[in-house]
């Protein structure tokens, strides 16, 4: 088995298929992977996302056009850990009603009830024990303590709005406020490169090629994947046969290499000059991600050294309001914003919008386009539209200046929005389970060729993605049938 992208699903896909009598894994990632006392110190502070600017060298940057047609560009990790190994630490997991979603048409793998047992055994919650928690699993769990003074300050904010308290926001329960579940500890970013690769290192039946871009997989002449052709660094590029191809590249990544492995829609194949192999529409298609606008506040005040990135969030229908603790010029870097303005996000979490991932050619080095087309449903506009004012609501409640007041009017504020808004990062669909693929991340027309990232989610989860992306892995990895 050759498994694609060692990231936050690759490399729990591959140590879990790893775990079957007489099966042989190989993990191939584009960027490096490190031991678990090799892992930079720019990937184990969870205190920051330094290694997620543009230009990094442990991140690939994509082109993107959001809300309006803005451009912006995506960055994605190209590490053992992926793009876990870069952002806040956000450990939430999907909702019941999204697994509802993923389960829907007969996709009983997905349902709340079945999942739940494999995000208990993927955790070790520090704080919370009993039905539907994990002790001992993987990849430890905790929330912020104590509080900053801002965070409390955000708390009793949404308090005094009338917001319920949601105390455990992993337990699947009523939206409110609450602090965020974190897989930071210490000021350690546990990403799967620790929790996962680093434990299993050495251990038989499974090999990490690290610095190992794959270009494309190589499919018979019956149209089955008989492996995939691969281009160490340094090195010429060489067929690595497997009998199953697993694709954990991400959502950017993963609907590419379909498509220029001759896997997806005939006009787009025929564009690129690529030969159609299969055909397969959903293919880069109906893609859903996160719509962010970041709010500034003016007088940022210092925060103590291992400060986690955000500690707390008020989650509403829809709707999600997260204040970082520092401003992004802190957090990433230099340029990332003014230096004295903390930022408070929000997300719209339940979009209607759909948008495509679009290569930008036949070379697998060429990044492609991310197309999110977001907030082109007026219902998606409508409701960002209250999130920031409400935003702006609360941060006046504590006692924050907003540094750019959004005006009142909906049309105004519409075009204030489509001029701020980006991503949370969350792109999820392009290969979809119930279009271009069954619930194993088996893909139609094309034996012996899996999915397993956020790729295969049929809708963005409503809530952050780093979470769902694990249970992709431990899910799919563990407990997937053999193929045929």
């Amino acid at each position: 088995m050759a498994v694609v992208g060692a990231g936050s699903s690759g490399a729990a896909y591959a140590v879990r298929a790893a775990e079957a009598p007489g099966r042989r894994v190989l993990l191939l990632e584009a960027g490096p992977v490190f031991g678990g006392g090799a892992v930079p110190e720019v990937l184990r502070d969870g205190t920051r996302m330094a290694a997620a600017r543009p230009g990094g060298r442990y991140a690939d940057a994509h082109p993107a056009r959001s809300a309006g047609g803005a451009e912006r560009t995506v960055v994605r990790g190209r590490v053992g850990g992926g793009s876990g190994a870069l952002n806040g630490g956000v450990f939430l997991r999907a909702r019941p009603e999204d697994f509802a979603a993923f389960a829907a048409g007969g996709r009983d793998a997905w349902s709340y009830r079945s999942v739940l047992p494999v995000l208990a055994a993927l955790e070790d919650d520090r704080d919370f024990a009993g039905p539907g928690h994990g002790r001992g699993g993987p990849v430890p769990v905790r929330r912020a303590d104590p509080l900053l003074p801002a965070t409390e300050a955000f708390i009793g904010a949404c308090r005094s709005a009338g917001h319920p308290e949601e105390p455990d926001k992993n337990a699947g329960g009523p939206p409110g406020v609450g602090r965020v579940p974190l897989n930071v500890v210490g000021g350690v970013r546990h990403s799967t490169a620790l929790t996962h690769l680093a434990p299993a290192a050495g251990r038989p039946g499974l090999e990490v090629r690290g610095r190992t871009p794959v270009l494309r997989v190589e499919l018979d002449r019956a149209g089955r994947a008989a492996g995939v052709l691969a281009r160490p660094e340094g090195g010429a590029p060489e067929v690595v046969r497997a009998r199953t191809v697993v694709l954990c590249a991400g959502a950017l990544r993963t609907p590419q290499l379909l498509m220029l492995s001759g896997i997806g829609p005939p006009a787009v194949l025929r564009a690129l000059g690529v030969p159609v192999r299969a055909e397969a529409p959903a293919v880069g298609a109906g893609t859903q991600d996160h719509a962010m606008v970041v709010l500034g506040a003016r007088g940022a005040p210092p925060r103590p050294p291992g400060t986690e990135v955000v500690q707390a969030a008020l989650h509403l229908p829809g709707l999600e309001i997260m204040p970082y603790t520092a401003p992004f010029a802190e957090l990433i870097g230099p340029g990332a914003g003014p230096p004295d303005q903390t930022g408070w996000g929000v997300t719209l979490l339940r979009p209607r919008s759909r948008g495509r991932l679009v290569p930008a050619s036949a070379d697998p080095a060429d990044p492609p386009r991310a197309e999110h087309r977001h907030l082109a449903d007026a219902h998606d506009r409508a409701l960002l539209r209250s999130g920031v004012l409400h935003c702006a609501e609360l941060m006046a409640a504590a006692g924050l200046e907003p540094a750019d007041p959004p005006p009142r009017g909906a049309a105004a504020l519409d075009r204030w929005i489509a001029e701020r808004a980006s991503t949370a990062v969350h792109l999820s669909g392009g290969c979809a389970m119930g279009h271009a693929a069954d619930q194993w991340g088996r893909v139609e027309g094309v034996p012996g060729l899996r999915v397993a990232d956020a790729s295969l989610l049929p809708r963005v989860p409503s809530r952050g993605l780093n979470a769902t992306a694990v249970l992709i892995g431990e899910l799919l990895g563990g407990h997937a049938p053999e193929d045929p």
